[in-house]
């Protein structure tokens, strides 16, 4: 398999880049692995539709199959609690990405740092520049980004996809989180 690019073009991430989710069981067996996984949304989800449902369902769905608290930014905390699903915390994204950087922050529930975090639906140029510092500045954390477009700068990233194998990889993340 070619290595992916970067949906932003005139962006140098350096030599270390994402590797490709080429099989979402990566994923959800990254995501059970983890001691402390967080789930970082973006406002983009709000305006996202896979199917006949919108992508915020789908996230509260994967939050409550993989046990992984959500932190929501921008205005995407209310579309949660329209649904009924309360978010861990509601708060700017560069805000959180501060804190996930921070070595001494002993995350929003006081028990202790981190150790996955996983982005979508931040701008791309937005996840592209917290994903770099958190590359840079806070190697204990590994990264994942859900979103359809590759993210050279999280450890792990989805490669270019068109939103029908999107939705099926994000479907089998599901699946496999679910034990189906």
């Amino acid at each position: 398999m070619n290595k992916p690019e970067p949906w932003q073009t005139a962006e140098i991430p350096g030599p270390k880049k994402a590797f490709p989710i080429t099989r979402p069981d990566i994923v959800a067996a990254m995501t059970k692995k983890a001691k402390r996984p967080i789930l970082v949304v973006g406002h983009e989800v709000v305006e996202v539709e896979l199917g006949k449902e919108g992508f915020v369902d789908y996230l509260i769905r994967f939050a409550k199959a993989a046990k992984v608290p959500l932190v929501a930014t921008a205005h995407a905390g209310k579309e949660f609690i329209k649904r009924g699903f309360k978010p861990v915390a509601c708060m700017p994204a560069m805000d959180i990405a501060n804190r996930l950087r921070d070595t001494e922050w002993k995350g929003l529930d006081g028990t202790g740092q981190y150790d996955l975090a996983l982005f979508v639906g931040l701008p791309y140029y937005m996840e592209w520049v917290i994903l770099s510092g958190l590359k840079n500045f806070a190697s204990q954390l590994k990264t994942i980004s859900l979103d359809r477009f590759y993210q050279p700068n999280a450890s792990w990233s989805f490669p270019n996809l068109g939103i029908e194998e999107w939705k099926k990889n994000l479907d089998a993340i599901e699946n496999e989180l679910k034990g189906r």
